[in-house]
């Protein structure tokens, strides 16, 4: 039973599931649009409303370093995907990514992250998008 919890699906499986009739993801967005993508999600809530917000009572001018550790943050995590994309090459998350390399328990643990980042993502723009509509009101 402990031994499912860490049991890797092996490399050959993904590929043959990735490959089946119905599967496959069609490739619609190039990269100047999924930077496009990125980029209007962060200006969409949290760089015009929270990060002034911070800046102004708590932070000032110390917001610029805070914006380049992000960045070197963002660079890492990009070139974690990279990696682990060259590794395994289909579609897939970081879900899929630990899976395969660090096995079903890590997995799970990843995929509920992921679901409470999305959460808090979305808590994020609707109090900015509450804020901006109580100030148009």
């Amino acid at each position: 039973m402990l031994n499912q919890l860490w049991s890797k699906k092996p490399l050959d499986k993904l590929m043959r599931e990735s490959s089946d009739e119905g599967n496959q993801l069609k490739r619609s967005l190039s990269a100047t649009s999924l930077v496009a993508l990125g980029i209007g999600a962060i200006i969409g809530a949290g760089l015009f409303s929270l990060t002034g917000i911070a800046a102004a009572e708590h932070a000032g001018p110390a917001v610029t370093i805070s914006f380049v550790l992000a960045a070197v943050g963002c660079a890492f995590a990009g070139l974690c995907y990279a990696e682990f994309a060259s590794m395994i090459p289909i579609a897939g998350s970081a879900y899929t990514y630990s899976y395969a390399t660090m096995g079903e328990f890590v997995a799970w643990i990843i995929g509920w992250d992921l679901v409470l980042e999305y959460a808090l993502g979305a808590a994020t723009v609707a109090v900015s998008w509450s804020r901006y509509l109580l100030e148009f009101l």
